[in-house]
């Protein structure tokens, strides 16, 4: 295998990568609140980097996170990418592709999904109306689409506009709402296989996101580190501090290189469910280690609630929770092992 991004995969993201560094900036981070930056969206759109995923892969799009995760742009890009244009572009009909994909694409169009993991809230299904709720759906105030999850694992595409939306504040400004369903109309899409193949590449593209997320708090640390004096030195030239970023670096590397083995195997067609499910417990169980660590490596910074390093760890966090907590995650990934690898691949 060979994860040396292609020239379209390296000049997307560095075009993400000034993009993000120009627009999310901690002043625009602050002012926007829990909510989305309208701005930075369009800006994406216009360089079409939403479109760009379908010819990237889901490789790109996890380096394109990493830029994002960095800054934590708050732009719903990995729910409209994952659920919305390659979940359309994998699994819909001719009808749903040429109907939904230009849209997304141009990004007038916002999927989110919600497919709730182990013990969450069932979605029942009957003459293709959906009924049940959802506690929590990230970036579900943005979306205009969401991909549901029904009891029988099949998916649906529900319009936003025809269920209800009731706002919910996280952990991350994720612009979160509870999705409630009542006889709304939905439309299937795909098969049986469709909900596992999604729910893997949601799980590789969050930890995408989540080694970006790691990338940004130790980088602020390291610099925090480098400029703070002690004593007349660095508190980096502390063998403590350097063990400590030592530490974070190799936890954010083994997030990093996982995630890109599972979303290279699902470019290249080849079954990669507990390859994501790998990735997803690195990057929920190093990733709380990391971000604990950049906020520990400010010192009595880090509990500034206002500080940009907090809001990494408070992104860190949120994406321990979605991609399900370790314990959960390596539970699922044991019984995949016990039984075989799945029999699913991409589409």
């Amino acid at each position: 295998m060979d994860f040396t991004p292609t020239e379209e995969q390296a000049t997307a993201r560095d075009l993400a990568g000034e993009i993000f560094a120009d627009l999310a900036t901690p002043e625009r981070l602050a002012a926007a609140g829990s909510g989305s930056d309208a701005e930075l969206w369009n800006s994406l759109c216009a360089a079409g980097l939403p479109g760009a995923v379908e010819d990237v892969g889901l490789l790109g799009l996890v380096l394109l996170l990493e830029e994002q995760g960095r800054v934590t742009a708050q732009v719903p890009f990995a729910a409209s990418c994952v659920y919305g244009l390659l979940a359309v572009a994998a699994h819909g009909t001719s009808e749903q592709r040429e109907r939904l994909l230009p849209a997304l694409r141009q990004g007038s169009a916002v999927a989110t999904g919600a497919l709730q993991g182990r013990g969450g809230v069932e979605v029942s299904s009957t003459d293709e109306v959906l009924s049940g709720a959802v506690p929590w759906v990230p970036w579900l105030r943005d979306a205009t689409h969401v991909l549901v999850a029904a009891g029988d694992r099949r998916l649906w595409l529900v319009r936003a506009a025809d269920a209800r939306v009731e706002p919910v504040e996280l952990t991350a400004p994720w612009a979160a709402g509870r999705l409630v369903l009542d006889r709304t109309p939905g439309e299937r899409l795909g098969g049986p296989e469709a909900y596992e193949d999604v729910r893997a590449s949601a799980r590789t593209a969050f930890a995408g996101l989540q080694a970006g997320v790691c990338a940004g708090a130790l980088a602020r640390a390291v610099a925090h580190t480098n400029e703070r004096e002690q004593f007349g030195r660095p508190l980096a030239a502390k063998q403590g501090v350097q063990l400590r970023a030592a530490d974070a670096y190799m936890d954010t590397e083994a997030i990093r290189v996982t995630a890109y083995e599972a979303a290279w195997r699902r470019d290249a067609d080849l079954p990669y469910a507990t390859h994501a499910l790998t990735a997803a417990w690195w990057a929920s169980e190093a990733g709380t280690r990391v971000v604990h660590a950049g906020q520990h490596l400010h010192g009595g910074m880090g509990a500034d609630l206002d500080h940009p390093v907090h809001r990494h760890f408070l992104w860190g966090r949120q994406l321990d929770a979605y991609l399900g907590c370790g314990g959960e995650v390596l539970e699922e990934l044991g019984e995949l092992i016990a039984k075989g690898e799945s029999t699913w691949e991409s589409a």
